[in-house]
């Protein structure tokens, strides 16, 4: 029954399709090609309301303050000319937009394979996996599970597999069964050698950082100066609403920013929580926490690559639960859209729901929270896949059921979809059909049949009859089936040997030498 469910799921052509298109591989899937958003944003705030945003951001960034709990920080804008008072820092807005100013408004990140490289910003679309569960759920288990070494490597092959998946953010679930002291240097070494896509580091203490530096260098072949000379990987940092930004992200933040590799800062606003429960003002805090950040990174490096996220959402009033793919959200995600063009920086936001296993409520709000990235003319999407129970879970069905969606949208990017030309118009097909007969048999559609509209790998688009002579077989359930496939067939991208040992070595050193500080 559910050999013939899996026979069945991936069609290339027709009704019936023909899977056998495909030849070897698991699915039919759309090759690797990142797409560019061609439609106009969405732009729910007037001029006005853009204007009175940016003045509660300023207001809050001159008159309130954020703590930067970093003495060095502190001391680098203390010299810059903002006003500090203790560990409050106070900065005047137009110190705020003359440094800013000097962030570009894209910028390209390599990986160890130059195939793989990413623009950032313009009209630029990215999807990356999820990141940073401590919990893995998959339809074998039916239950929430730590996370651990083998799950992480599954997901990250996952990351690879799938070209809609462009760039590989942090831990796909937390591997608890490693250490934290050296967590880091293993899941690494996993990422660089399972998949040849952007790289993600945490900031979370100096070792972590620089290790991930060196072995992203070590994977790409570089010398020092060849490193610093461009962004090869990213780190995203969040402030600790409200107005808030702690020490080892800040740490972090500064370490990347001085060899510049590429830089995200997303608050994690929540509206009636962390963050006023307007959504005008939980967006003019996010932007006054993200802002201050830009702007030391370019006191430290002028011209580093910088992107600003938004987390804004809600909490449920009623539990205190944050709630995602809200109206609320994206409404929220639209509107910093709206400020991120203002101030010429690219924007981050994230696919993401409050649903506890891949049922019809975490497929609509991850929708949902797509749907605004593309609407808000967002660069980078965190938690494109995978991501369930808000932020808690990480699941393979819910990864591939999401990349289904993002399929749709790079398909529905598709400039051909849109194309108005002669053959596009297909005056002579419509003379040749005239009033009687139909299109199925015209060369016109002959000719274009196979490649005319999007073919899904993982839906089912029988009806209820066939579906249920081929075993009834719920969405859920096909994508468990093709994520055991998938891993099972798994061939990692090439790596040369002495690189690899290479890499081998750093992780064995690091690890003789304690990792990274813990208090446990």
């Amino acid at each position: 029954m559910a050999e013939a469910a899996t026979r069945r799921r991936t069609r290339s052509g027709g009704r019936a399709g023909a899977a056998s298109r495909r030849g070897t591989a698991v699915i039919e899937q759309m090759p690797w090609n990142p797409p560019i958003n061609t439609d106009r944003p969405t732009e729910p705030l007037t001029p006005e309301g853009v204007a009175a945003i940016h003045d509660g951001a300023m207001r809050i960034l001159e008159e309130i303050g954020i703590e930067f709990l970093n003495p060095e920080a502190v001391q680098i804008l203390r010299q810059a000319g903002c006003t500090v008072d203790g560990e409050n820092v106070r900065m005047g807005r137009d110190m705020v937009m003359e440094w800013i100013g000097k962030a570009p408004a894209e910028f390209t990140l390599t990986p160890r394979n130059p195939a793989r490289s990413i623009t950032v910003g313009g009209r630029h679309l990215l999807f990356g996996n999820v990141s940073s569960p401590p919990n893995y759920w998959d339809l074998e288990r039916g239950t929430k599970v730590p996370g651990t070494r083998e799950m992480c490597r599954n997901l990250l092959k996952l990351t690879q597999y799938f070209n809609c998946i462009h760039f590989a953010g942090g831990y796909p679930v937390e591997p608890v069964d490693l250490h934290a002291s050296i967590r880091h240097l293993d899941v690494l070494f996993d990422k660089l050698t399972l998949t040849d896509k952007v790289m993600h580091a945490y900031s979370l203490g100096k070792e972590r950082v620089e290790d991930v530096m060196e072995m992203v260098r070590i994977a790409s072949g570089l010398s020092h100066e060849e490193f610093d000379a461009s962004p090869r990987m990213y780190t995203n940092i969040n402030s600790t609403s409200p107005l808030k930004h702690d020490y080892p992200m800040l740490d972090g933040w500064m370490r990347l920013a001085r060899r510049g590799q590429g830089l995200v800062v997303t608050p994690f606003t929540l509206a009636g929580a962390m963050a006023p429960v307007t959504m005008a003002g939980a967006v003019a805090q996010s932007l006054a926490e993200a802002l201050c950040a830009v702007v030391l990174a370019q006191i430290i490096r002028p011209g580093c690559p910088v992107a600003i996220g938004t987390f804004t959402s809600n909490v449920d009033m009623k539990s205190g639960a944050p709630a995602f793919g809200t109206p609320e959200y994206m409404r929220a995600t639209q509107m910093t859209g709206q400020l991120a063009r203002f101030y010429g920086l690219p924007l981050r936001s994230s696919g993401v729901c409050a649903a506890n296993v891949p049922d019809g409520q975490a497929m609509w709000e991850t929708s949902n929270s797509l749907w605004a990235a593309v609407q808000s003319g967002t660069n980078m999407v965190y938690h494109a896949a995978g991501w369930l129970e808000g932020g808690l879970i990480a699941s393979p069905e819910k990864f591939i059921m999401d990349c289904e969606i993002l399929q749709q949208i790079q398909r529905y990017m598709d400039p051909a979809l849109t194309a108005t030309g002669p053959d596009e118009i297909a005056l002579d097909a419509i003379k040749s059909v005239g009033n009687a007969g139909h299109f199925f048999g015209i060369q016109h559609t002959q000719d274009r049949y196979t490649t005319a509209f999007y073919q899904p790998f993982l839906s089912d688009w029988r009806n209820y009859e066939g579906w249920e002579v081929a075993g009834a077989v719920w969405t859920p359930e096909r994508a468990h089936l093709m994520f055991k496939e998938i891993i099972g067939s798994f061939e990692a991208p090439p790596m040369d040997v002495a690189i690899r040992e290479e890499l081998a070595d750093f992780v064995a050193r690091r690890k003789a030498e304690g990792g990274a500080p813990t208090d446990f």
